[in-house]
């Protein structure tokens, strides 16, 4: 992200005569020290960038320059392409692959490509994406229907702050007005995603949370797992390989940690009779009780 953002700056610099520092820092959403910092290293690159203060002062480039791509190896001009081409598979930075590609004298195609979109996905989705970049760069609310993990279906009004990608699911970080605190939210649960006319103004309340297992709110579950040879594919598609070790008898333990919530338990179901519950206790019993009620839904066999 630092590379694209000082690619970014020297494009904005060659498009205008000068911008102001917090300009700059408003639109790349960081601290004008940063962009100060970021200057510093353009300057260090040998791009003529200069800063003056006071009255018609700001930020800009010497007259003249042209971006030249001899500053990055063939390598680093590689790495740029990949990375835009993962932002464009979510609707952004299209106009920088091309642009970049272009000066680089390279198609922008080559052995990668991303789509993070789901088989059978269809225009929807997209413009649920789009709705949300054009929110979160203008800082517009939204509203929209949501379903937690529990089904249970409401109506919410919220600031966009982040999309975020991960473990095969993409999440809006976004501060949620009924709740009055920062929330993540699963976008394929998202439903009649609306941009509003009201514009917000971000402060320490809209600051991103980490997303990691670690830190989220509530206990977490220590599960120990053994998997048959069947479910192989799954279980290296959903675990890390560390968690994974593979017994003598072709089956598979996995010692796992996750937060507490209805999503564990329907995610262990869906595995059938390929898994088995070690620990902790109160799993087993859920696990239980939720064949039970199924096993009564279809009634005795005949």
């Amino acid at each position: 992200m630092h590379t694209g953002r000082l690619f970014e700056i020297v494009y904005l610099l060659q498009s205008r005569p000068r911008m102001t520092a917090r300009e700059l820092a408003e639109r790349f959403e960081v601290s004008v020290r940063t962009i100060y910092r970021d200057i510093d290293a353009l300057s260090a690159a040998g791009v003529p960038v200069y800063a003056a203060r006071g009255g018609g002062g700001g930020v800009g480039l010497l007259p003249g320059y042209v971006l030249d791509r001899s500053l990055l190896t063939d390598g680093e001009q590689d790495e740029i392409l990949y990375a835009l081409r993962a932002m464009a598979a979510a609707g952004m930075g299209g106009a920088a692959l091309e642009k970049l590609a272009g000066l680089f004298q390279k198609s922008g195609d080559g052995w990668l490509e991303v789509d993070f979109s789901p088989w059978g996905s269809g225009p929807a989705e997209k413009r649920v994406f789009a709705t949300l970049k054009t929110a979160i760069l203008s800082r517009r609310e939204i509203a929209f229907d949501y379903y937690s993990a529990r089904g249970e279906k409401s109506r919410r009004t919220a600031q966009p702050v982040k999309l975020v990608y991960k473990d095969a699911a993409w999440y809006l970080q976004a501060y949620c007005l009924a709740r009055q605190a920062l929330r993540v939210f699963k976008l394929c649960r998202m439903l009649d995603v609306t941009l509003l006319d009201a514009v917000f103004t971000p402060g320490p309340q809209h600051t991103p949370q980490p997303m990691d297992p670690a830190e989220a709110p509530g206990p977490l579950l220590h599960l120990e797992l053994t998997f048959t040879p069947a479910a192989a594919y799954r279980v290296y598609d959903m675990f890390p390989p560390e968690w994974v070790t593979r017994l003598p008898d072709g089956r598979f333990f996995v010692s796992a940690f996750y937060p507490e919530s209805p999503w564990i338990y329907g995610f262990l179901l869906s595995f059938g009779a390929d898994v088995a519950v070690l620990s902790p206790p109160q799993v087993q019993q859920a696990l239980r009780e939720a064949g039970q009620k199924v096993a009564a839904l279809y009634g005795a066999p005949e």
